[in-house]
């Protein structure tokens, strides 16, 4: 099979053992690669009943067949474990170039199990691999590291390295894996699982070559897509104004939460946070994954000010919400800064600023004082004390103890109705999109594996109109403030989206393709002899095997919900007054999925698709 290294490194941290392992061939058919791959290894080989933070609770680093490949959108890679957040299944994925790198070094993943009795890290060079001290690493941030590893490890190839900060060496619970500085696995918290091993750093080099199965038609198809991802209007906008070109159009769909998802239009905060004021105001140059023609990453610097910046990544969309309209500050030089710190200390962007927007309003409400925050003003619009407290989150000093366990956690301990200013699903804060504009979104949210997300399915791009897939089964356009149709679109979507997580390609350049021209991906690269239904087969098999792991963790259909802000109507903005149907959203999709009334896929469905032992070992 071209794609595939057929080799994956097995690592126990407890005893400093490397062993070489794989999957058989029938599995990669079945879940191609990435997470879906990963989700199989841990149900084969780990107890799904494991604490988070046990040395028994695998760190799985997974490649996909694309990864590596010339063809564009395939620089990601996966990585998985039971979530030390929300306690449930657990992933996220980041492009950059360590995954291509991993590759190159003839590997398509690497499995961590057991924990280091002191800090250590992993060196790659194809076939020569070893297990090093990392004292003297312990408590740098991301920058600091990647530079001392580049030295230390770069004198004959430029080495690829994946990074904890002082928030992962701390079990911060949304703690995230730093690819090189600017490209995050930020969602779940694998970076506290990760530092719960003592594993701080990962360094790769390679000299392989991905190998593919049809040179020839694989050249005429990576032509083609390459054309079609330049020339898409997504694309160009991306190019010239990064992700964060969604923040104008978000404001008036109804799309971007404001003041911890409490009112819904604020035209100034979307003007001055927004892609065009990025880009005019702090924009030095674009930055691009492995491989890929779009560059919607952003490098920026801030010349002067209280949040002066040297030249380095740029905030995500996600991040200008989460740090911008999320706590009603409009200094985007602010919101640079907090991003930049976070990349340093290693967190999620979007778990932290929610968490964030969570204490300014406990703060207004009096739950809590400026005593409980060291002195700390946490009125709405702060940037600086938002920073302040990033630090102390960061070093769980005061109240960032409290606040590093994450918003549902943190609720809880300080009680006094806290509960209903956590927005949260499954543990996981929902990121910057709004269900109150695309219902189909907020039913995604509600069934989503590892929580509240907006990328373990195709509903952003599909439900927004950014794409459309006709071939798949979807309709041409969807009105994003209705519940009806809404349940089979978010299946379709997630049956079609979670084969993105396994091939491992980034979502935005799919956008542009067409649902077969994925199909073929697969079959150029790998031989195999797949077509679009082989494509949406693995999407739900692997749906179905993840929910079955997250039924294992103790996810019931209690949890399928989401939090009492949302299901508050707006007053204001493009959405208001709009509420999603969740009774009728819930009772169809369960329907069309197979799930049982405790939210279980049904015996038949998981026999249907293959999952026999899952199936045994859900219902006996």
């Amino acid at each position: 099979m071209g794609g595939y290294k057929n080799r994956i490194l097995e690592v126990d941290l407890s005893v400093s053992q490397i062993n070489i392992t794989d999957v058989s061939e029938e599995d990669k058919r079945r879940f191609i690669g990435g997470s879906g791959v990963a989700a199989k290894l841990f149900l084969d080989r780990f107890n799904p009943r494991v604490d988070p933070f046990s040395p028994d609770n695998p760190l799985i680093i997974m490649n996909g067949p694309l990864t590596g490949t010339t063809l564009p959108g395939t620089s990601r890679f996966a990585v998985c474990g039971k979530s030390p957040l929300t306690g449930i299944w657990g992933e996220g994925t980041c492009g950059g170039n360590f995954g291509p790198e991993l590759k190159f070094a003839g590997l398509d993943g690497i499995i961590f199990k057991g924990a280091s009795p002191f800090p250590v890290y992993l060196v790659i060079e194809d076939d020569k691999i070893e297990i090093r001290d990392a004292k003297d690493l312990w408590g740098m941030d991301n920058y600091a590291v990647t530079d001392l590893l580049k030295e230390r490890h770069g004198k004959e190839r430029n080495p690829k390295v994946l990074s904890i900060g002082p928030a992962g060496e701390n079990l911060v619970k949304f703690a995230a894996i730093c690819n090189d500085k600017g490209d995050f696995i930020g969602r779940t918290g694998m970076g506290a699982l990760m530092g719960s091993k003592k594993l701080k750093a990962v360094v790769v080099k390679g000299t392989n070559k991905v190998e593919v199965s049809s040179p020839e038609d694989y050249a005429a198809l990576r032509k083609t897509l390459i054309a079609k991802s330049r020339d898409a209007v997504v694309a160009q906008s991306f190019r010239s104004m990064g992700t964060d070109a969604g923040m104008d159009l978000g404001m008036m769909t109804g799309d971007v939460p404001i003041k911890n998802w409490s009112i819904g239009e604020d035209l100034h905060l979307s003007a001055n946070l927004g892609g065009p004021s990025l880009t005019e105001k702090y924009l030095t140059r674009n930055h691009a994954c492995s491989f890929c023609p779009v560059a919607c990453k952003r490098i920026v610097k801030v010349d002067d000010g209280p949040f002066k910046t040297e030249e380095g990544p740029g905030p995500e969309y996600e991040t200008c919400a989460s740090f911008g309209t999320l706590i009603m500050n409009d200094d985007l030089a602010g919101v640079i800064k907090a991003n930049e710190w976070c990349n340093r200390y290693g967190m999620d962007t979007i778990s932290c600023g929610a968490t964030i927007a969570f204490a300014m309003e406990a703060y207004e409400k009096g739950l809590i004082t400026k005593r409980d925050t060291d002195g700390i003003d946490l009125t709405w619009g702060n940037i600086q004390g938002a920073i302040e407290l990033i630090h102390k989150i960061a070093k769980k000093e005061g109240i960032g103890l409290i606040l590093s366990e994450g918003t549902r956690e943190a609720a809880k301990r300080m009680g006094k109705d806290a509960e209903e200013l956590s927005v949260e699903v499954k543990g996981l804060e929902a990121p910057m999109h709004d269900p109150r504009g695309f219902h189909g979104m907020g039913l995604a949210y509600m069934t989503s594996i590892r929580g509240a997300c907006h990328l373990m399915h195709l509903c952003l791009g599909i439900e927004q109109g950014i794409a459309t897939y006709p071939e798949a089964g979807f309709q041409e356009n969807y009105i994003g403030q209705t519940s009806e149709g809404k349940a089979e679109m978010v299946k379709r979507c997630e049956d079609f989206g979670i084969p993105c997580n396994s091939l491992v390609i980034c979502e935005f350049v799919a956008w542009t393709f067409s649902a077969n021209d994925l199909a073929e991906m697969v079959r150029v690269t790998t031989g195999i002899d797949f077509s679009l239904q082989d494509l949406l087969a693995c999407g739900e098999r692997t749906w179905l095997l993840k929910r079955g792991l997250g039924n294992m963790m103790g996810v019931t259909g209690k949890d399928d919900r989401l939090p009492k802000r949302i299901l508050t109507p707006l007053k204001e903005g493009a959405a208001a007054g709009s509420m999603p149907d969740v009774e009728k959203l819930l009772r169809e999709y369960y329907e069309i999925r197979g799930l049982d009334e405790e939210g279980k896929p049904k015996k038949e469905i998981l026999i249907k698709a293959g999952l026999e032992d899952l199936a045994k070992r859900l219902h006996g």
